[in-house]
């Protein structure tokens, strides 16, 4: 492999941190994002996702790249296969990453990207990871600001996973051939309820911050009453159903796999990031 590695959304909290990862191990790397964003250690593009013409010059001289749907995209399908199909087209390897459970039923639109990757021929490696960590500092701060975190989960238990090491297992995906061909489970090392975890993140920034069990009409009001588009708030509240049925509990072992090492626990996230969690 002797290509640049294309990046998509990647100054978003995903991107940026494969971005990191693949600088640090010496790839060269285009950064994508709407405006070419300056990235250190990049070279900044310009890339749309409705905007086919954009397509070229992110892809010249590519051979690897890493796909995600940014957040707020409700159809994943549409956003994701005209640039998948100009890839795989040039056959450009790709890592795709989706959302952890979608492989449980082809009608889910996550998996129809991934089945779409499939029949291509290219070479891929999917990553399906769960609930972030990262969650804590960005859809759920306003509640750790004021000191209730309030979701639909009720008693259920997720094993949180860093987006530290979903960028890191992405690096390993893009810059070997090991993994060509599977899907990938990224969790955190334990299942936590969101009281336990509330727990964990008062212990690390200092304030005390509650668990609050709402159900779904409660919580899409919270979220529409912030700023966020109805569409998009029942959606957040729709996938909190695996949650509540234990379906995101079990942790797997693929970020070792991938990577070589144990993935970060909640408390390590929460003590790197307390100064965030706490302003």
């Amino acid at each position: 492999m002797t290509g640049k590695i294309l990046v998509l959304a990647a100054n978003g909290t995903v991107g940026r941190k494969v971005i990191d990862a693949l600088v640090a191990k010496g790839e060269s790397v285009k950064a994508a994002t709407r405006k070419a964003t300056p990235i250190a250690g990049t070279d900044a593009v310009a890339f749309e996702y409705h905007d086919s013409t954009s397509y070229g010059g992110a892809l010249d001289g590519v051979d690897r790249m890493f796909v995600l749907t940014p957040g707020g995209h409700l159809d994943p399908v549409g956003l994701l296969t005209p640039i998948i199909s100009a890839a795989t087209a040039r056959g450009i390897k790709i890592v795709l990453m989706t959302v952890i459970g979608v492989d449980a039923d082809d009608s889910i639109p996550y998996r129809q990207v991934e089945l779409l990757i499939e029949k291509t021929g290219a070479p891929f490696v999917i990553l399906r990871p769960n609930w972030f960590s990262d969650n804590f500092q960005s859809y759920w701060i306003e509640g750790i600001r004021h000191g209730t975190i309030a979701v639909p989960a009720a008693e259920g238990k997720t094993s949180f996973i860093d987006a530290r090491d979903i960028a890191e297992s992405a690096a390993a995906a893009l810059t070997s051939d090991a993994f060509n061909g599977r899907a990938f489970n990224l969790t955190g090392p334990e299942a936590l309820s969101y009281g336990e975890a509330a727990a964990i993140l008062s212990n690390a920034i200092g304030k005390s911050v509650t668990y609050t069990p709402v159900d779904d009409e409660t919580f899409v009001g919270i979220l529409t009453g912030a700023g966020a588009p109805e569409n998009y708030a029942r959606f957040l509240a729709a996938i909190f159903h695996p949650v509540r049925e234990g379906w995101t509990a079990a942790p797997t072992g693929d970020v070792k796999t991938l990577t070589g090492h144990e993935p970060r626990s909640l408390e390590t996230y929460a003590r790197d990031n307390a100064a965030a969690l706490a302003s």
